[in-house]
Formats: C-alpha cells, structure tokens, sequence
C-alpha cells in the first residue's frame, strides 16, 4: 500500500527514539526511596549516600513552600489526625532532583483512578509524540527513503517535505492507513484497569522486559523521553508554523523594529537589543549616553551594596573598631538597612566626600572616557580598546543583575526586618493576602507582583478574578483560532454567501480582521452581549466566580468544579501570555505564523550557517565571541574548538571505558613493573605515568601539530587531518561528520571538567560522597547552607519544629492523605 512505506519510516524512527532514549534523559537504575524518611531510616554512615538525599532537601523545601501557600486559616481548629503520606511520590517516572511535581494539582484529589487513567494518557502522548520527534529529525540527518510513498499517486518519498507541509501531501489511502494502525493499538489490547496495557506493556520487550525491575527502569526512562519529546514536538511545530520550514530560516527577516542601538556596549545574547520601556524610541544617541552613563554608575554603585550585604553573611566582620571616638565597634553593625542607622555623622561625611570626588575628579562631558565609564581604573577597564569594550561588557551585566539583587535584598529586609528575612516569623506579609484562593499553585504559590491585591479588597479581588477568567476564555479561543486552521485548514464553502466570501479567503491571524463582513461583526458583538446579559454576575452568583452552567468546563461537584476551574486559570493565563505572543509577531512579519525567510538583518546571524549551528537554537554566542564579526577570528576559535573537543572525547572515554570493559591485561611498563591494573582511574592515574610515557604523550601532540599545515584555509585548519574516518572525500558527507563530532566535542568538553570536578573532590572518577566530609558544599556559610537554613525557617515556621513532623501536617496539596 501506498502508506506501507510510511509505516516502516514510523516504526524505524520509533526504534532509535526508543533505543536512543539514554540519549535524552537517562532513568534512575535503583528504586526511588520515600522521599520524606525519617532521620532515624537514614543510611548507615558505611553504606553510599544516593544524589536522591540532596534532592530530597530540595524537595521537602519546595514542599514546605506549596504547603505554606495552601494553608487554612482554619486548620487551627481542625481534629489532630495521624496520617500515613501516600502522595503518589513513589510511582514510576518520579525523578530526582525534583521529586513528584504536579503544579496543576491534578492529583489532588488523591484519586489512583484517576493518576492511572493520566499516566496512561501520558504514556501515549509521549509515544506518539517520540515518534513525532523523530519523524522531524531523522529525514534531516539520514535524508529520505528512495524510489515512490504511493506508485499509483506518482508520489516519491523524496516529494515529501519535511514537518507541517507533510500534511499535504498524505494520500487518502495514506490516511485510512494511520487511522486503522491507530485503531488496531487501542482495540488489540485489553487496556482495562489493572491489565499490563493500561501500565503501557503491550508486550513488546524491547520497551519492556519479563523482568519486573529491567521493566521498570525501560518504562521509567521511556516516561522521562517522552516528556521530553513532547515538549520538543510542540516547540517543532511552533517553528516550523512560524517559518514554513522544519528548522525555519531566520536568516531573510530583515525589518526588525527591536534593532535599534543593536550594536551598542551591553548588547547581549539571546535577547538582543531590548528596551521595552521604550526610552530609545526617539533614536537620540545623546540621550541614550546619557542614560548609558547613569546604568554605569547604578550598576557599580549596586555591585558593591550588593556584596555589602554578601560578605560581612560569609566572612564575617572586621575585628576591631569602626569608630575609635564613638565606642562603636565592627560588630556592633547589624548587616543590611539597619546597618544606616548606626553610621557616625562623620561616616556619612565621608561617604559624601567620596561620591562627590568621584563626580567631579573626571571630565564626564559627552565623548569623553569618564563618559563611557572609563575613570582610570585599568582594572575595570584597559588601554587595549578590545579589552576593555569586553570588561565594560561584563561590568553592565553584573551591574543589571546587582541592580535587581539589591533591591530585592531591599524589599526582603524591608519586610522581615533582618537581611536575609525570616519568614517563618513574618504573618503580616501583604503576599500572603488571597493566599487560598483558586489559581494559587506550587511552586509559586500566591504571586502579584503588581501589587493589585495590596487592599485587601475581597469585591474587587473577585472582579478581577472575573475579569481574568473572562480575559482567558477569549484568549484561548484566539489561541485555537490561530493555530486551527494552519493545522486542520479551512472550512469549505462560504463564510457570507451574499458577499461571495469563502472560507479559504480570510487569511489567518490579524489579517482577517480586514475580511470580517459588517454583519459578521454584529454577530460577534450580539454573542458577547448575550454572554453578559444572559447571566447574573452580581457578587456572589455562580456566573460571577466563572460558572455559566456550562458542565463540560465546570461540574455540580464542588471538588470537581474547583479542580476544573483550576485547570481553566491556567490555561486561560497561558492562553493570554500566547495571543499576547501571536498579535506581537504577526505585526511584526506580517503573517500568522510569522515569515522570517523575509528577514535578513538579524544581529543573531553573525556566521550562522557555519558548521556547528544546530537547531532549535541555531547560532548562540551569548559571550560575544563573534560580535567583532571577525573570519580570521572565528576560524581560530573553531580550529581550538575542535581540537579540545576531541581531546575531551578522548578523556571522557578514558574515564568510561574502564569502568566498562576493563583495564588491559599485563604490563604498562614492563622496565618500571607497572601493570595496567596498577593504574588507578580519574586524576590519580597522572601520578602512575612514567617520565617515558609524558615523553610519548608530548610527543604525539607534537607530531599531531606539526605533520599537518595548518595555516587559514588549508584542510587542517578546518579539522581535516586526513582521517576518513572523521571526516570523508564526498564534501557534504564530510560535513555532516565534522557538525556532529562538533556537537559531541562540547558535550564532552561540558561532560570532563564535570568528572575531574567530581573526581577531585571525592577522590574517585566516580565520586563516593559517603567518604567525603570535607566538601565546601555543607559549610554553614556555603551556597548550599544559605538555601538549606532558608529551607529550615520555613519548615520550622510550618510545623513549629525544627525538622518539622510532616506525619502531622494534614494540609499539603501535594499528598493523598488517609486517615489512620
């Protein structure tokens, strides 16, 4: 049949997504623990200590936090009850370092009927969608079968496009095939509850295995793959919607309005040139000197506030006194605002005189250095004009994120009065207002950063609740109303038989607006009165918290309702934040999806069709390297790269392979009595090399430099050093190699310096952290201490204790409680 061959394709590309799902993301090897085990369960000191316990601290932290945001006022009042934890924490496809996540609260319920009927669901979609993915990728990387998809249509494999455009091109036949496939994986198989299909066995063992834990590790990392995979899938048709092409061409879309001072210091990947607020609309560059010129001295300004309130935390105070004649000591001085009021007069003195110094000890008039922010310090800055455009760069970025820390560390200790902020202790909290109120969700919990809730106001919470959720319904039906008809196409027929206006003649997205009839507008509005009027939205009314009877969206349950309604905010807010997306690059191209072939000026285009570029990012460079625009510079970096690549993929095998396989057999050195064996793995074995061997290793990297021209634009600049193996005589074949031992090079450039990190903290190539005491990692003043004690006050500020008895602590919208 004609659609015969397509199947094969289908199942062909299900057997590398679905051999290559280590690829992705790899399951874990060994049943996941109860990730809330009481201390007194802990693992012996002997035995080794799983990256679970790390995550576990995450978790219970991020825990604490979902719990905060749910809880009653009234649950004071409730009946102590012993409860057994029994959130499904435990079922397959839990991962660490996040543990069970459900945001949505879909299993809130507690329901095991329900969390199968999903994982079942689950477990479809991201087959399919595996199966998608794959559909996208392979015909790029191996091209496309030979000969003819449909003899009696004429139709070779080699006319099909890649992506959406293959909708098209299906014949009928094509798709009676898919849809009966389809039928005959769901009618073939019992898939009632309880069977092995409705876990996702349908008996094939190369998905799953006889072996009850071999079956439980595939279907694990076939869970995990397909998430993946149906994010990629959704990301994929994005692109391709968006630029008529699988991996879409950005490299004609030239009419950006967001290039305005595109090429000024600051300017960074992946965002670019931005300026929301739209200060450089009026394309003064005085003005945008000017502004320049502030940013600096903010930024610099908020740099050292910053680690002032940083390292006094970390290293402690100086000894001694601050101020001899006051009695006033270092450690008198509280961290943070309240630091302000302990400052001698004669200190804020001081602080003035510098500021004013530093003003008016420098020409800052428009061009000068000092202008630019260049006062003399080659410290920050440098006499090499290259150099110093690089510092200047990354001193506006530090700057912009010092800017941002500082005024957080601001508010938080504004509002907790202590620099770090307790909140446990903090009840008051104007964030906390509508805490309980539908469409507060983990892990953000209640969040208005706006501030409209700072009233406290429960009628115009409600209206803006209304508001919202009316705000959401159209915006997910302009959703679908943008993404329908490119997928299905267009009704047939006519949409106003008396204006002769068909169906496929609206254009998609904002275009059709310039389409609709007169009395297709006073259809739209007479719809929307009716919605208003048809209802009472008075406070208090059903119609008024988004219910208009309609059961499909809400239900006579209250439980089911509020679960529905949940659901219908989130995606409702989603929905506003894509059309929002939609109108934005519709003006912006002129097209629905957006036409970016048309647009050629993008400042992201700097040698993007080097080798190396890869979708979905395409060319990233967000250090800059390229911004010089520089061939000659570009083409040394590439030839670095792939030479420490390859040293990389050589090291990250020296330190797999024998772990795997094995060490050789016999000696290393015979004149020495070093055995293969002898040679421990990781960083340790350099302390086994003999003199002769560094002799022989210097002197092949010698010979590998010297053996070759490697000049500008001989093959050995480019990586070819003769080896067919790598490379090959057919140039396209060649280059399809060179991109992917690129892309392998910076994974193993990425995957080594994590085992010699590993390895040397541990002093293993694999790292037993049961033995390793000393790490910098459990300092008290450490990184991880300060998230671990923020973790702390807010479980203890839960649970009243400081390790917090969760057994007692019934109101977490992560668990399905039972009674005991």
């Amino acid at each position: 049949m004609a659609s015969a061959s397509r199947t094969t394709i289908a199942s062909a590309a299900a057997g590398v997504a679905l051999f290559g799902g280590a690829a992705f993301v790899s399951a874990p090897t060994t049943r996941t623990g109860n990730l809330r085990a009481s201390v007194s369960a802990a693992t012996p000191a002997s035995a080794p200590v799983s990256g679970l316990e790390a995550s576990t601290a995450m978790a219970v932290a991020g825990t604490a936090i979902a719990a905060f945001a749910s809880r009653k006022a009234s649950a004071a009042n409730r009946k102590h009850q012993l409860v057994a934890l029994t959130a499904f924490e435990n079922e397959l496809g839990v991962q660490a370092p996040v543990g069970f996540w459900d945001p949505a609260g879909f299993t809130a319920d507690g329901s095991t009927e329900n969390f199968a009927r999903r994982r079942q669901t689950e477990l479809k979609h991201g087959r399919i969608s595996m199966l998608a993915t794959m559909g996208y990728i392979t015909p790029e990387i191996t091209g496309k079968f030979p000969g003819y998809l449909s003899p009696s249509a004429g139709l070779k494999f080699a006319d099909v496009p890649n992506g959406l455009a293959a909708i098209s091109k299906v014949p009928a036949a094509g798709w009676g095939q898919i849809l009966a496939y389809m039928a005959f994986c769901e009618v073939s198989q019992d898939q009632s509850a309880g069977t092995p299909a409705a876990a996702g066995d349908f008996g094939f063992k190369v998905l799953t295995a006889s072996d009850p834990e071999a079956k439980k590790t595939k279907l694990a990392a076939e869970l995990a793959n397909g998430r993946l995979a149906m994010m990629a899938i959704i990301g994929m048709f994005f692109q391709d919607g968006l630029t008529g092409s699988a991996w879409g061409d950005w490299a004609n879309y030239t009419a950006s309005p967001l290039r305005a001072f595109e090429n000024e210091l600051g300017v960074q990947a992946p965002v670019g040139f931005w300026d929301p607020a739209g200060f450089t609309a009026d394309g003064s560059t005085e003005n945008f000197a000017r502004r320049r010129q502030t940013e600096l001295k903010h930024g610099r300004i908020s740099m050292l506030a910053t680690m002032g309130y940083i390292t006094p935390e970390i290293t402690g105070k100086f000894p001694g006194y601050l101020s001899p004649s006051a009695g006033l000591k270092f450690a008198d001085v509280p961290n943070g605002l309240a630091a302000i009021s302990k400052v001698p007069a004669a200190g804020w003195g001081q602080i003035l005189a510098y500021m004013a110094f530093c003003e008016v000890s420098q020409d800052q008039s428009a061009g000068t250095p000092a202008a630019a922010g260049d006062f003399g310090f080659k410290v920050l800055t440098a006499s090499d004009p290259e150099a110093k455009k690089t510092k200047l760069a990354a001193e506006l970025a530090n700057g912009r994120l010092a800017m941002m820390a500082i005024i957080g560390m601001f508010f938080q200790d504004g509002l907790t009065g202590s620099a770090w902020g307790d909140w446990a202790n903090y009840t008051a909290s104007p964030l906390r207002a509508f805490e309980n109120e539908l469409g507060v969700q983990a892990p953000v919990g209640f969040w208005d950063p706006a501030g409209f809730t700072a009233d406290g106001s429960t009628e115009n919470f409600a209206r803006r609740r209304q508001t919202e959720l009316k705000h959401g319904r159209i915006s997910m039906l302009a959703t679908m109303g943008y993404i329908t008809p490119e997928i299905t196409g267009k009704f047939p027929g006519y949409l106003s038989p008396s204006a002769g206006l068909k169906f496929a003649d609206v254009p998609n997205g904002l275009a059709a607006i310039s389409k609709v009839p007169a009395a297709g507008w006073g259809q739209i509005l007479a719809y929307m009165a009716f919605c208003e009027v048809s209802q009472d939205q008075s406070a208090g009314t059903p119609a008024a918290a988004g219910d208009f009877g309609f059961k499909v969206l809400t239900a006579s349950d209250p439980e089911a309702k509020k679960t529905k309604l949940a659901a219908e905010l989130a995606n409702g807010r989603l929905a506003m934040m894509a059309i929002i997306g939609m109108f934005f690059q519709d003006g912006l191209t002129g097209s629905a999806w957006g036409d970016w072939a048309n647009y050629t000026a993008s400042p992201l285009r700097a040698f993007e069709n080097e080798l190396g570029v890869q979708a979905p990012v395409g060319f990233w460079d967000p250090a800059g390297f390229t911004a010089d625009g520089s061939t000659e510079n570009f083409a040394r970096r590439r030839q670095t790269e792939l030479k420490h690549g390859r040293i990389s993929m050589l090291a990250t095998m020296g330190y797999i392979t024998p772990e795997i396989t094995g060490k050789f057999p016999g000696y290393l050195s015979p004149s020495a009595g070093l055995k293969f064996a002898d040679v421990p793995n990781g960083l340790a074995a350099i302390s086994k090399v003999p003199a002769a061997g560094w002799g022989q290793i210097l002197a092949y990297m010698a010979f590998c430099e010297v053996s070759q021209d490697q000049s500008a634009g001989t093959p050995a600049a480019a990586g070819d050093f003769g080896f067919k193996v790598l490379t090959a005589s057919d140039p396209e074949a060649k280059k399809t190699k060179l991109a992917a031992e690129l892309a392998n090079g910076r994974l193993a450039m990425m995957a080594i310096i994590g085992m010699f990190f590993q390895d040397g903290l541990t002093g293993s190539a694999w790292g037993d952290w049961a033995n390793y005491t000393a790490s910098p990692l459990r300092l008290a003043n450490g990184r991880l201490a300060m998230m671990a004690i923020i973790g702390m006050f807010f479980q203890d500020g839960l649970t009243g204790s400081a390790w917090g008895d969760w057994a007692n602590y019934t109101a977490s919208p992560l668990r399905a409680a039972r009674e005991m």
